[in-house]
């Protein structure tokens, strides 16, 4: 199974209007920076901005203050988890 998690926004390449450039955001969430795929977001991303991510695309833009409590939650969940579950699902994402 796969969570979508909000991540934010470091960097935007590509052009909004133009699907034939890589669009291409690079996200970060505690340190760990990913490479997403903006084809699909419903609000082209400034640097800064929250974002969902899922399966490699950002697919839903997000004010700060409800990223960050989402982000809050994931943090409180995994928590909660023993180790060994937080470490088995590393590669399924």
């Amino acid at each position: 199974m796969c969570l979508a998690v909000p991540m934010r926004v470091e960097k935007v390449s590509g052009d909004p209007d133009d699907f034939t450039t890589s669009q291409i955001a690079t996200v970060n969430m505690d340190g760990v920076s990913k490479e997403v795929r903006l084809d699909v977001v419903d609000r082209w991303p400034d640097v800064g901005d929250y974002v969902i991510v899922h399966a490699g695309f950002a697919i839903h833009s997000l004010v700060e203050e409800e990223a960050k409590r989402n982000i809050e939650l994931i943090r409180e969940l995994a928590s909660h988890m023993p180790e060994g579950m937080l470490l088995a699902g590393e590669d399924d994402t």
